[in-house]
């Protein structure tokens, strides 16, 4: 095989190279922060082949032979950033002495949200499970100090808007009147937290226990497990058709 049969959009090599998601990586580009060969490269839809010497902020870039998918139970007051100024725990440490290589966190819980989350190297992976036009289900399990009406729940499954930003719950099931099941097909940052807030309930506990067909069940709290190759198979079918 040549070198022109193995080109690739750069972001798509940095994200194989487990840098960051695709997305992120197209920002990067533009940010001025990866060089080809020596030339620093800003546009979109630059190819590179193996041949090609890639580096990004400094740290020449290698495409990643064995991708690494990771499930782990996130405990409250953890952090999911690869660094904190303020020094708190972060998610990653959990997992990141076990491992040579870079890993990431596929989407995000908040710093007191506990339960199931993602770690990867793989970028097409964490753009698969991120992205809403994969209608992928994320399940959590709300508790609230307060009772929580139905009412509340049916305007966020008709969708609402909160300082400017869209919110819409895919799904519900009542637990106990304080606890409920909620599914979002895109889990927005802070989304339930912000809804919550809007509608003057406080959140007690905000577990999350589903992604797509994987399930917290019985990971104990900082611990993970690999995901099956035919979980990993299963979100990776989800990938529309892309180079």
């Amino acid at each position: 095989m040549d070198n022109k049969d193995k080109e690739m959009r750069l972001q798509v090599y940095m994200a194989r190279s487990g840098i960051a998601s695709r997305r992120k990586c197209e920002k990067l580009i533009t940010d001025g922060y990866v060089k080809v060969n020596g030339k620093k490269i800003t546009e979109m839809g630059f190819r590179v082949n193996s041949s090609d010497t890639v580096v990004y902020n400094g740290q020449i870039l290698k495409l990643i032979k064995n991708n690494i998918y990771l499930a782990l139970n996130k405990p409250p007051l953890y952090l999911c950033s690869n660094s904190d100024p303020q020094n708190r725990n972060l998610a990653i440490d959990l997992i990141k002495g076990d491992f040579q290589d870079r890993l990431y966190n596929v989407g995000r819980l908040d710093y007191l949200s506990t339960g199931l989350i993602f770690f990867t190297n793989d970028g097409d992976f964490t753009k698969i499970v991120a992205h809403p036009s994969s209608g992928i289900e994320k399940e959590y399990i709300v508790e609230s100090k307060q009772i929580i009406e139905e009412k509340f729940l049916i305007e966020f499954m008709a969708g609402v808007t909160i300082e400017g930003e869209r919110y819409k719950l895919h799904s519900y099931k009542y637990k106990t009147k304080y606890k409920v099941k909620l599914v979002l097909l895109e889990g927005k940052n802070r989304e339930i937290r912000r809804f919550f807030q809007s509608r003057n309930l406080k959140i007690k506990k905000l577990h999350r226990v589903k992604i797509g067909i994987v399930e917290l069940e019985n990971i104990p709290s900082g611990s993970y497990r690999y995901l099956t190759g035919k979980e990993v198979a299963w979100f990776l079918k989800k990938k529309k058709g892309e180079s």
